[in-house]
């Protein structure tokens, strides 16, 4: 079985506010979701991260340690959380991705992880 990235992205533009009443809700959407993800053994992690504006990026040039603030790509879009599935297939994990859009309303990207025993 492999193992798959989602990863959720969010906007520029934050999501309007929710009531208390709203994010009750929603949380509940994503705890059902991930009990599903649970129940058929899929969910390895999730995760979600902190607000952009905390990120920083490292890079060494030239011996040189440099530390930027923000994140690595100048997008409009920029990863906001993420889960970690095993899935039997891609198409397996597409549908686990369906799953988390319509349940999060915002883009899932699906990358598998690097199979360095097949290389």
């Amino acid at each position: 079985m492999a193992q798959y990235l989602l990863a959720v992205h969010s906007g520029d533009e934050p999501r309007k506010p929710m009531t208390d009443e709203e994010m009750r809700a929603f949380m509940g959407r994503v705890g059902e979701l991930e009990q599903e993800m649970k129940s058929a053994n899929a969910l390895v992690y999730s995760g979600r991260l902190a607000d952009v504006d905390t990120a920083a990026v490292v890079r060494v040039e030239g011996g040189e340690t440099l530390v930027t603030d923000g994140p690595f790509a100048e997008t409009k879009e920029h990863l906001g959380g993420f889960y970690i599935v095993n899935a039997t297939d891609t198409d397996e994990a597409l549908s686990w991705a369906s799953k988390t859009s319509a349940c999060i309303g915002r883009p899932i990207e699906v990358r598998s992880f690097f199979d360095a025993r097949g290389a």
